[in-house]
C-alpha cells in the first residue's frame, strides 16, 4: 500500500511542530516546508525540525512575498502584516510544491480562534480558496472544528485521531508538547518583523518614497540606522555586525564612506534615481559636536558631505575633531 506524505508548514513554533507530530503518529510520511522572505529567516523553523526529526525544505520566495506585502488584499494587522495574503500566498506556493513533488496534502498547524483577525473560519477559508486548490489543506490542532476534508474522507488521515483545539488558551498545546516529549520551543509570535511597530514604520516611509522597491533595499531597513535626505537614504552602521551587512548589500551605484585611521560605522548612500554626485578618495571633515539628523540641504553633494559627516558623528569619540572620511 502506497505511503501517505504530507507536506507541513513549518513556522517554527510549537503548533506547527505539534501538526507534525499529529500526522507522524499516524505513520504518514511528514515534510516540513519553511518560506524565507526580506521579513523572516528559517532559522527557527530548522531547529523545530530537528527537534522533531523531520526533513525541512527551504522556500524562498522573496520577491513574490514584498510584491504582495506593498498592497494585500485583506490588509494589514496592527502593522504591516498582512497575515491573510501572506498565509494565502505560502499555501498557494505549497500546493503548486505538493503537486510537483507527489504529496498527498498539505497541513498547518494553524489553530481557530487563536488570533482574531487571520485564524477566524472566514479567514481561514479565505486562505485556502487563495491557494486555488481546495480540498488538500488540513488543519490537524482544529480538524474537528471544520467540515471534513478530502484526506479525511478518503481514508488518508484517521480524523477521531485529529483534534478540535480552539482559542488563545495553549494548555491543550502544552499538554501534547509533555506527549510528544517536545521540551523546548519558541514563544508563540515574534518570527515575522512586519508584525512591529518600529520596522512597519521604516518601511511605510520606504514604500512612499520608493515604490518600486526590491528586497535589496527593504534589507537595508535591518542593518543600520536610517535616515532620508529627500528620497536618498542614508545607512549608518552601528556596529560591526551592520558594517558586514552595509558592504554585502551594497551595490556599485551605492557610496560607502568609512573613516581613514578611527574605528568607527560605515555610511551608505543610496538614490534609486542613479544621480552620479560629486566623488572623493579622501576628505577632511571637521565633526561638529551636534548635528540636526532631520534636515538635510537640497544641494546633492551637500547631501554627500553631511552622510561622510556622520560617519564622524556616529563615532562619537571623534566628534568636535577634524578627521579624514575615505570612500570605499
Amino acid at each position: 500500500m502506497k505511503k501517505v506524505k504530507a507536506l507541513v508548514l513549518m513556522s517554527g513554533g510549537l503548533d506547527s511542530m505539534l501538526a507534525a507530530k499529529v500526522l507522524m503518529e499516524q505513520g504518514i510520511e511528514v515534510k516540513a516546508l519553511t518560506f524565507v522572505s526580506s521579513f523572516f529567516n528559517a532559522e527557527q523553523s530548522r531547529e523545530s525540525a530537528k527537534k522533531i526529526g523531520v526533513e525541512l525544505i527551504e522556500y524562498d520566495f522573496m520577491k513574490d512575498h514584498l510584491e504582495m506585502v506593498k498592497k494585500p488584499k485583506h490588509g494589514y494587522g496592527k502593522n504591516m502584516n498582512p497575515c491573510i495574503d501572506c498565509h494565502g500566498l505560502m499555501v498557494r506556493k505549497s500546493l503548486e510544491l505538493m503537486k510537483k513533488e507527489g504529496f498527498d496534502f498539505i497541513a498547518t498547524g494553524e489553530v481557530l480562534g487563536q488570533r482574531p483577525k487571520s485564524q477566524n473560519k472566514s479567514a481561514l477559508n479565505l486562505v485556502e480558496k487563495y491557494g486555488e486548490y481546495e480540498g488538500f489543506l488540513l488543519r490537524p490542532l482544529s480538524a474537528k472544528l471544520l467540515p471534513e476534508t478530502r484526506m479525511e474522507k478518503e481514508g488518508l488521515v484517521n480524523r477521531e485521531k485529529l483534534f478540535d483545539i480552539q482559542g488563545r488558551n495553549r494548555e491543550r498545546q502544552f499538554a501534547l508538547a509533555k506527549k510528544y516529549d517536545i521540551k523546548e520551543y519558541p514563544a508563540p509570535g515574534g518570527g515575522c518583523i512586519l508584525t512591529y511597530s518600529e520596522y512597519s514604520n521604516k518601511l511605510r516611509v520606504l514604500l512612499e518614497k520608493w515604490p518600486d522597491a526590491n528586497n535589496n533595499d527593504v534589507d537595508f531597513l535591518r542593518a543600520g540606522r536610517v535616515f532620508w535626505a529627500d528620497d536618498i537614504m542614508i545607512v549608518v552602521g552601528r556596529n560591526s555586525e551592520d558594517n558586514e551587512k552595509i558592504e554585502k548589500l551594497a551595490n556599485d551605484k551605492d557610496l560607502i564612506f568609512d573613516l581613514e585611521l578611527e574605528t568607527g560605522p560605515l555610511v551608505l548612500v543610496r538614490d534609486k534615481r542613479n544621480t552620479k554626485f560629486k566623488k572623493f578618495v579622501k576628505i577632511e571633515l571637521d565633526i561638529p559636536k551636534e548635528m540636526d539628523l532631520d534636515k538635510y540641504p537640497e544641494n546633492k553633494d551637500a547631501v554627500i558631505e553631511k552622510a561622510a559627516m556622520m560617519t564622524g558623528y556616529f563615532a562619537t569619540k571623534v566628534r568636535g575633531q577634524k578627521i579624514s572620511v575615505i570612500l570605499k
